[in-house]
């Protein structure tokens, strides 16, 4: 549903003199006055859907609702620097929630120097929803796009990927400072951030940038609670099958010009891992090569939005 009406909308949507960049990446780009532009995402997150509140601190949550957004802001290469927060709180207890909501945001605001700049609070008889909009602004570079990878660049990936229901969904750290910092010391061609799948979210990168992608199976980096989750499950799904399409790692996938994708992964500037895990090529589609050298097509999976 949702990559059907974003599509519907970049063809819906009136121009506009200062809308730079609109609906499909991780962030649009407007044109504001005696600045390089300003990054603008918003997230919504729901109580039943992105958490589970019963099992679950409600800081955690709040955490989570401020973080995604961030992550959308280090995809595209870019610095926080406010944000509007909507709480939309069950009746009972709307307070307190309100508070412990706050408690997981303000720390992670504080952090990365993002201002708390505002918002709005009502209540209902249904579950909490939490929608926050971030404003940023671009690196001197400009802002890092998905539509801007080549045949030949690298597919570079940070940390390991998988079993993210496990808890790294409602803990991980956006990555705000490395984004930055590879935008400004190495060449990056496109970006997104792994929010519904390391193989869905390539596969926007490739349709946006007119490409495809060939994805070295054993180089991809399993974490542990991809391993655990698949023991548990006890499903036939493997370690892989859930790095290839879990949602909610958060890590980015970016596309890197050769010399300079080995020079990063010689250099391991950061203290988060990078992992070259195969190559973007002129041929339309995804493929894995196994172990063997066999190479097959990768199926685009991943979360997506579902409807009735």
């Amino acid at each position: 549903m949702e990559l059907q009406f974003i599509e519907w909308l970049r063809h819906r949507l009136p121009a506009h003199p200062r809308l730079l960049l609109g609906p499909g990446d991780d962030a649009a780009l407007l044109d504001m006055a005696g600045s390089r532009g300003c990054l603008v995402t918003v997230d919504l997150v729901c109580d039943g859907v992105d958490f589970d509140l019963t099992k679950i601190d409600a800081a955690r949550a709040g955490r989570k609702a401020l973080a995604v957004n961030l992550s959308d802001i280090a995809a595209m290469a870019g610095r926080p620097l406010a944000a509007v927060v909507a709480l939309l709180l069950p009746r009972r207890g709307a307070l307190e929630l309100a508070k412990k909501l706050y408690e997981g945001m303000l720390p992670l605001a504080e952090k990365y120097c993002v201002a708390i700049a505002g918002g709005d609070v009502n209540t209902w008889d249904n579950p909490l929803a939490v929608s926050i909009t971030v404003l940023g602004e671009p690196g001197p570079r400009g802002p890092l796009k998905r539509s801007g990878a080549r045949p030949g660049d690298r597919i570079l990936v940070t940390g390991e990927l998988g079993g993210s229901i496990l808890a790294k969904h409602l803990d991980f750290e956006p990555r705000v400072n490395e984004a930055l910092l590879l935008h400004e010391k190495y060449a990056l061609h496109a970006g997104i951030d792994i929010s519904d799948g390391l193989a869905l979210d390539l596969s926007r990168i490739c349709a946006e940038s007119g490409c495809g992608a060939v994805v070295e199976t054993a180089k991809v980096p399993i974490s542990d609670d991809a391993r655990r989750l698949a023991g548990q499950l006890n499903d036939g799904s493997t370690p892989l099958d859930h790095a290839l399409s879990d949602g909610e790692d958060f890590e980015l996938l970016l596309a890197v010009p050769p010399d300079d994708a080995s020079r990063l992964v010689r250099d391991q500037p950061l203290p988060v891992r990078f992992t070259d895990i195969g190559q973007f090529v002129a041929e339309r589609g995804l493929w894995q090569i196994d172990e063997p050298g066999q190479r097959k097509p990768l199926e685009p999976r991943g979360y997506l939005h579902r409807q009735q």
